[in-house]
């Protein structure tokens, strides 16, 4: 399951290991298919890693560019 979250200065990210300062946004990801490396357990990830690895992408809503954590619909 995928929750995009804001933080509020205590979380650190898994992927580059920083600090996610407050309110920036991040994304909480729970892993039980077997993509992450270890089954079942929660990743936080910054918006830099979550573009990294796909799971971030931007799209155009009423004439702007604006982030989003959803997949692309089919």
């Amino acid at each position: 399951m995928h929750r995009g979250c804001i933080s509020l200065g205590d979380v650190q990210c898994d992927g580059c290991h920083r600090i996610i300062p407050s309110p920036e946004r991040y994304l909480v990801i729970d892993e039980k298919d077997g993509i992450e490396v270890d089954k079942g357990k929660t990743y936080c990830y910054c918006v830099d890693c979550c573009s990294k690895k796909g799971y971030a992408r931007y799209t155009e809503e009423k004439g702007q560019q604006v982030l989003t954590f959803f997949p692309e619909k089919p």
